[in-house]
């Protein structure tokens, strides 16, 4: 009876072999089942030392999408976007129009009639609104500002762009959006969203409010703010 009773008391005092231990911000240690198969994305998605590789993606991307931004605003394509009209949106949607023929690339018809019926004829805003948003998505990546928004509207612009029969860069783009909006609490934990959350918290109610709802996953042992 004895022996048995100091199995059951260890048993249920130790975590197992199977569990895995976290600390979470309070200091103190919780046990978690461990799994086999959501080890890396656990690592990814709630380690410290991840949001380093997330750093490295935001910047990279950001950059992808702030220098087109710039381009249609001030470089090489501000002919076909900023000024002559939307010509570069127009030319764009047309060739849309004629992928999503039935005989097209595509082949979406109710995707060419939104091109020929909107897109088309407001090509010029559509232009100047689509190089901002462009720049504003490069911004927002690279200084962690809102991150998990800026790379869901990059996944849209990108959508939309391979939708037109487009496909180019616009898949690998897309991949690491859709990663970045994933790992949207990690990702943005070095940069402004991690700074802003942090101090916000600390003096003002909806900042505290704000944290609650974004908080991160306690992080693994060892990981450091």
């Amino acid at each position: 009876m004895t022996a048995t009773m100091e199995t059951t008391v260890s048993s249920e005092t130790f975590p197992s072999v199977s569990d895995k231990a976290f600390v979470n911000a309070s200091g103190k240690s919780v046990t978690t089942p461990r799994s086999g198969n959501l080890k890396v994305a656990d690592w990814l998605y709630r380690s410290n030392y991840a949001s380093v590789l997330w750093l490295a993606l935001r910047i990279w991307l950001g950059y992808q999408w702030l220098n087109a931004g710039y381009q249609k605003i001030w470089g090489s394509e501000k002919a076909f976007f900023w000024n002559g009209g939307g010509a570069g949106v127009y030319g764009f949607a047309k060739a849309g129009v004629a992928a999503n023929t039935p005989m097209g690339a595509v082949g979406y018809g109710w995707w060419a009639a939104f091109l020929h019926n909107f897109v088309m004829p407001n090509a010029s805003w559509i232009a100047k609104m689509i190089s901002v948003t462009e720049l504003l998505i490069g911004v927002g990546l690279i200084l962690g500002l809102f991150t998990g928004l800026a790379a869901l509207v990059a996944l849209t612009l990108n959508f939309t762009y391979m939708m037109t029969g487009n496909a180019g860069v616009n898949p690998l783009y897309a991949l690491a959006g859709l990663l970045l909006v994933l790992a949207w609490r990690n990702a943005g934990f070095i940069g402004l969203d991690g700074l802003v959350l942090r101090r916000s918290s600390s003096r003002f109610y909806l900042g505290s409010v704000l944290r609650r709802i974004t908080r991160r996953q306690p992080p693994l042992v060892g990981a450091t703010d």
